[in-house]
């Protein structure tokens, strides 16, 4: 079968959480399936580390870029030939019209449960588009139990219809040493480390009043990742807290630094809200490092008995599972370390890309009967 793939989560430069799920899918999908052909559709010439054009995988430029899942998409998919014989969006926009059967990944619905932390344009948009894609869908993936527990609350979806496939874990590169990263950005002391897009829903200004409580001077919180929306606060907390000396904010970080900070870490903590899934928590475990993750959502699935729990909402609990964290004896930090190296063996993006195909070809065969 020709399998079209809507690759524009994937093709942008510094990748993190539906980025990367979308790319390591494609490129895994390239790697494993040597029977069918793809057509990748992109608003912009794929970057470098794309998989390389070959008789059976080929890029297709879309027309026009402005809302390209509204109008490009369904222009490419009704007019040009060969037409795929299936279509898979790796996130939440499928083609508003498509001749084809549609399957859709549906990473969260947290945009259902916390408007109030979204921007009134991107609620309106994920909310209407995500509603019509899962509508249209003949399968949808999602990346944990929580999540299609979640789908099926929300839109009353069959749960036949919904399949979980778990993403998977990245290797880290040994390029880099400490001293190199540590001297960059001035790290001189122990820290705790939070992984993650600085958005509400990440419950940043809750850990730094966590934070703040810990009373330490000897340890730093360092917040690694880009800026999302609505997080002037988180900014504005730490001045009035006077913790700009104490909590370090390093933005996007490249993915050879990032192993470094979690190899020196203390401890990961993800208080979210909300998590889909939780790369950064995988990734700390597959590094030996202790984390502390938030007990709503898909947290508690992701880390099993790998993790310390607190609830995200009360001040007291973080504190307490940051004390826990840190202060782990020999024995205990051994313990839980290896409960985490265990847990990570869950989780690969060959499974996933696999478990991905699966659904895509009994798709087209039910197509077929």
């Amino acid at each position: 079968m020709i399998i079209g793939i809507d690759g524009n989560e994937a093709n942008v430069k510094n990748r993190v959480g539906s980025n990367i799920y979308a790319f390591e899918l494609i490129k895994w999908l390239n790697k494993i399936d040597k029977k069918n052909s793809y057509q990748i559709y992109l608003k912009e010439k794929p970057l470098d580390d794309f998989p390389k054009e070959s008789k059976r995988w080929q890029n297709r430029i879309i027309f026009p870029k402005k809302f390209s899942t509204q109008m490009g998409l369904p222009l490419q998919l009704y007019l040009r030939t060969p037409r795929p014989d299936i279509f898979f969006t790796p996130g939440h926009y499928a083609p508003r019209f498509s001749p084809v059967p549609t399957v859709v990944s549906i990473l969260d619905v947290s945009y259902l449960l916390f408007p109030e932390y979204f921007k009134k344009s991107d609620l309106a948009q994920l909310t209407s588009w995500s509603k019509y894609s899962i509508k249209n869908a003949k399968r949808i993936l999602t990346i944990s139990e929580a999540t299609k527990k979640d789908i099926v609350k929300f839109y009353g979806v069959d749960k036949d219809k919904i399949i979980v496939t778990y993403p998977g874990l990245n290797s880290f590169s040994e390029d880099i040493n400490k001293e190199i990263v540590f001297k960059k950005y001035h790290l001189n002391k122990k820290y705790i480390l939070y992984v993650g897009t600085l958005q509400p829903r990440k419950n940043i200004i809750r850990l730094i009043e966590s934070y703040r409580k810990l009373n330490t001077n000897e340890i730093n919180l360092i917040i690694v990742g880009k800026k999302g929306w609505l997080y002037d606060e988180i900014f504005q907390k730490v001045k009035e807290y006077s913790l700009v000396n104490q909590v370090v904010f390093l933005d996007y970080v490249t993915r050879e630094e990032l192993g470094v900070l979690y190899k020196n870490a203390q401890c990961l903590i993800l208080p979210s809200l909300y998590e889909g899934f939780g790369i950064p928590v995988v990734e700390a475990m597959s590094l030996s490092i202790p984390v502390v993750v938030g007990n709503i959502s898909s947290l508690p699935e992701i880390v099993g008995d790998a993790g310390i729990l607190v609830d995200p909402y009360k001040i007291d609990s973080i504190v307490k599972g940051l004390k826990k964290a840190i202060n782990l004896d020999q024995n205990e930090r051994k313990s839980i370390i290896n409960k985490g190296l265990k847990r990570v063996k869950l989780f690969s993006w060959e499974k996933c890309a696999k478990e991905t195909l699966k659904v895509l070809e009994e798709v087209y065969f039910q197509r077929k009967k």
